[in-house]
């Protein structure tokens, strides 16, 4: 009796260890941005391409916005959100407080001026136009402020120590003022920048923000072949010291030259992510072609873009089918 009883209870064990899912692993969203800033918002010609040769249709669809921007491409694009959302995406909008096509000393986006009150009436706009689409977003906004390649960081562009964090409060707060409730804050720093140990510096606090975000490349032009854990591992444990918010990989890609891309994405997708990122409840592809040399899509071999669909035909990677959301902030699954 008791040696029934013995197997009875290991067989239940065995069970549940097959019934667990791999540690820190949850549901993650999946994502595309292919970068394209010369194309209008509403064009998802890329992104289904992407989804074809990934065989999956994406949760989130990343697009940017400059404040400097020209012909009204500054604004709120209440028509675009709508073709994200109607395609069964959530939008991820990256909203960036300069003009396009220059570097990052652009005086007239220093961080004292949006401080000071300059665009506030930019601001006000877009926050009330983003509380009549009345449907929930990721906005992330001014990112990998820890670099020196935007105007708003605190090195560059004659910004000062204290400024980054009291620009987005400062920008917050007029959304909060003006009664929105549909945005989603995404922090988001780079994983380039040495001293990440000064990232406390520029957190918002968690009042502000809703999720955390990190950006980082497998690119082999600047330096040896590295997995994505290697990339990560660092940003990672500091951003989750800094706050318990949910994380996501904004952007991340790799190149084919070096190593294996194919085997790269088997195992950032299939394994790092959900074993050794467990925060982690969205990542975001850049897939994207710059030039030769410079390939990140998925489609820049056949056996890496069969990796990837092989990868995210795990369940754990959500594809469209939360489009309908309606809870603000965007929770992780």
């Amino acid at each position: 009796m008791l040696l029934k009883s013995l197997i009875r209870i290991n067989m239940v064990i065995v069970l549940l260890c097959f019934a667990v899912p791999a540690s820190g692993a949850s549901k993650i969203y999946l994502g595309v941005f292919d970068n394209d800033k010369e194309k209008s918002l509403s064009d998802l010609s890329g992104v289904k391409e992407f989804e074809r040769d990934a065989g999956k249709n994406v949760a989130i669809i990343h697009v940017f916005q400059a404040w400097g921007a020209l012909d009204g491409k500054n604004r709120f694009d209440s028509k675009a959100m709508n073709v994200i959302r109607n395609h069964g995406s959530i939008p991820l909008l990256t909203w960036a407080p300069r003009a396009l096509h220059k570097k990052e000393n652009q005086p007239e986006f220093a961080l004292r001026n949006i401080i000071e009150g300059k665009f506030d009436d930019y601001i006000t706009k877009y926050a009330r136009d983003i509380k009549a689409w009345n449907h929930p977003l990721f906005l992330r906004f001014a990112h990998e402020m820890n670099g020196t390649w935007y105007p708003w960081s605190e090195e560059v562009n004659g910004n000062r120590t204290g400024e980054y964090v009291r620009v987005w409060r400062h920008v917050h707060r007029i959304f909060s003022r003006e009664g929105v409730l549909n945005v989603t804050w995404v922090w988001c720093p780079s994983r380039k920048k040495a001293a990440l140990q000064n990232l406390h510096k520029l957190y918002p606090g968690d009042e502000y923000v809703d999720w955390l975000g990190m950006d980082g490349f497998n690119d082999t032009r600047e330096r040896l072949w590295q997995s994505l854990e290697a990339l990560f591992e660092d940003i990672y444990r500091e951003i989750t010291k800094i706050s318990a918010k949910p994380v996501m990989i904004a952007e991340f890609a790799s190149l084919e030259d070096g190593g294996n891309k194919a085997r790269w994405i088997r195992r950032a997708l299939n394994v790092t992510i959900p074993e050794r990122f467990p925060h982690v409840g969205a990542v975001v592809w850049l897939n994207h072609k710059f030039s030769s040399e410079l390939d990140w899509r998925i489609e820049s071999s056949a056996t890496a873009q069969k990796a990837f669909a092989e990868a995210v035909s795990s369940p754990i990677y959500i594809g469209n089918s939360l489009h309908l959301i309606s809870t603000s902030p965007i929770p992780a699954q």
